[in-house]
């Protein structure tokens, strides 16, 4: 099983990821780098969430698991 610590770090370093891409991506689109941060900020904030919750619901599932 996976601990809530593992998944927080794994989420945050995912989010970081996903924030500097999103960030390059909103500033190709917008021109603006204040548009594509706050893009990439809200993005962010809302996938990590979503994120944190995803993995804590699948860590409580027995299916598919050996042993």
């Amino acid at each position: 099983m996976e601990t809530r610590r593992r998944t927080v770090v794994k989420a945050v370093l995912w989010a970081a990821l996903g924030w500097v891409t999103m960030g390059l991506v909103g500033l190709a689109f917008t021109g603006s780098l204040a548009a594509g941060g706050t893009m990439a900020s809200v993005n962010t904030v809302v996938g990590l969430v979503c994120y944190v919750i995803y993995e804590r619901i699948w860590a409580a599932v027995q299916w598919g698991r050996w042993g």
